[in-house]
């Protein structure tokens, strides 16, 4: 959870100043995926690092939450960065530095950051690493934001001080925090949509923990293919849990869907659950409602074995995925159920992904399909309930109900 008060004036009504972040991290040799950016690693060592980026800037208002401010002013979206960094080890702590441009077409706006992080003060399960950051957002990036028709605060300089800290409960979970303050550039601090030129913000969350049983990607085996067919659903996710199972809906589109993955860990704790990571891709059919296209998703799966024959006669399994779903195209079905409710759409939601399914191997006695299973899902795309900036503040989403045949090898 992120506790901030937004740089706008006043919002209608009471202000909701706390933001949930799902945090998914994942971070190998070659490149590292989190909620809300994903890197590529072109240099690593003891010394620094070196890398490209993918960030979602956290920015800019719902439409169906605006700022008293900005009442019949143009919407300021969320935005997508492209950017490169590096980082340097520099006695107890890392320099570090940052240049990004929006390429979602929002802004078309540049940032360049620098900064200092102290790394190595510890007190037994307590650490906290205090830092400093200079940010200097170039005038269509704040132009963007913070600028109304007569006022344009052009580029500037914000100054970002702040620490970070955690504390390990257990063996694997910790427990996150961290207190920040920015200082606003002249020019934004004098905008007349702007309500208060320092911004202070605090984050407090719990972290899981893993490291998987083999170091690296191509170690792992088998790798796991999965392949799906499946169409739209009037019925939400736990109506669907609880038996909906109707596909006559009003677009009557479909989807087919390929996720790769790896089991990540097996039998955690001795437990019949295993722990996998996935990449998805998800081509919509929309049935002439608009153009065909393409979905990434990227999210963990839990399998739990269950019935009493799950280790060798018949193994069963219920899965649990959760992660991040990004669309090329809104979907046609959440762009009808948002207009009909007054609001915003995301390409960035939430995902899940639960399934059942039985082992096929197991049920014919064929050695060749041992790690092949026959299952139904949900793909499940969700804002969760309006209550993440990172997902544009999107109350609604959408259901598919799939088959599919899951194949390791």
């Amino acid at each position: 959870m992120r506790f901030e008060r937004s740089p706008y004036s006043p919002y209608q009504g009471p202000e909701r100043n706390s933001d949930l972040t799902p945090y998914f991290l994942y971070d190998s040799k070659h490149y590292y995926l989190q909620s809300d950016r994903i890197g590529l690693k072109l240099l690593e060592n003891e010394a620094g690092r070196a890398e490209i980026f993918l960030r979602r800037r956290l920015e800019g208002f719902a439409s169906d939450r605006v700022p008293e401010s900005m009442i019949g002013q143009t919407q300021r979206f969320s935005g997508d960065d492209l950017g490169i960094a590096g980082r340097y080890k520099l006695g107890a702590g890392v320099v570090y530095g940052e240049v990004m441009r929006n390429v979602s077409d929002e802004s078309d706006g540049t940032e360049l950051r620098v900064g200092y992080r102290h790394e190595q003060w510890w007190s037994g399960r307590f650490r906290w690493r205090p830092y400093a950051t200079l940010a200097w957002r170039d005038a269509k990036l704040n132009n963007y934001y913070y600028g109304v028709p007569g006022y344009e605060p052009g580029a500037g300089l914000n100054l970002e001080l702040g620490a970070l800290a955690t504390y390990r409960i257990f063996e694997r979970w910790q427990l996150l925090a961290g207190v920040g303050l920015t200082h606003w550039s002249s020019g934004v601090r004098g905008s007349p949509v702007v309500d208060d030129g320092t911004q202070f913000n605090a984050t407090l969350g719990f972290l899981y923990t893993f490291k998987p049983d083999q170091p690296s990607e191509w170690d792992r085996k088998p790798l796991i293919l999965r392949v799906g067919y499946g169409q739209s659903t009037d019925c939400d996710l736990m109506p669907i849990l609880g038996g909906c199972t109707s596909t006559n809906t009003q677009d009557d589109t479909s989807i087919v869907q390929f996720d790769v993955g790896q089991v990540l860990v097996r039998r955690v704790n001795g437990w019949p659950l295993d722990i996998a990571g996935f990449i998805g891709l998800v081509k919509h059919e929309e049935r002439g409602l608009q153009d065909d296209f393409w979905q990434i998703n990227a999210y963990y799966k839990a399998y739990y074995y269950f019935g009493p024959w799950w280790r060798d006669t018949l193994r069963t399994r219920f899965g649990m995925g959760g992660g991040i779903s990004y669309a090329s195209r809104i979907p046609a079905s959440e762009q009808r159920d948002q207009a009909l409710r007054g609001r915003d759409t995301s390409k960035l939601l939430f995902y899940i992904d639960p399934t059942i399914d039985i082992n096929i191997g197991d049920v014919f006695k064929a050695r060749d399909l041992r790690e092949t299973y026959l299952g139904i899902g949900v793909s499940h795309r969700s804002g969760i309930f309006g209550s993440s900036r990172l997902f544009n503040g999107v109350d609604g989403g959408s259901n598919y109900i799939f088959g599919y045949v899951e194949t390791g090898f």
